[in-house]
């Protein structure tokens, strides 16, 4: 092969691959891979208490979630540059 194919070769990989980067950035952006299903969990249940212990343990994930976020301020608000 000559130079100038390999040159070519490189070139035109290295566009589609920025091509394929370009198209999963935006495909994470706007949504694309998000889970939908959570809409339709209530159907999953078979009856009540299995409901409400998925309604549960979302409330647990929350109260988690809002933990981690006031330990973080916390943490923002003790902070002390080096002397």
């Amino acid at each position: 092969m000559s130079e100038n194919i390999v040159i070519l070769m490189i070139g035109i990989s290295t566009l589609l691959g920025a091509i394929g980067l370009l198209a999963l950035i935006w495909a994470v952006r706007t949504g694309q891979f998000d889970d939908h299903s959570k809409f339709i969990d209530a159907v999953r249940h078979d009856n009540e208490e299995d409901l409400k212990d998925a309604a549960m343990m979302e409330e647990k994930k929350k109260a988690y979630k809002e933990k981690i976020k006031q330990e973080k301020r916390k943490k923002e608000k003790n902070y002390r540059p080096v002397d």
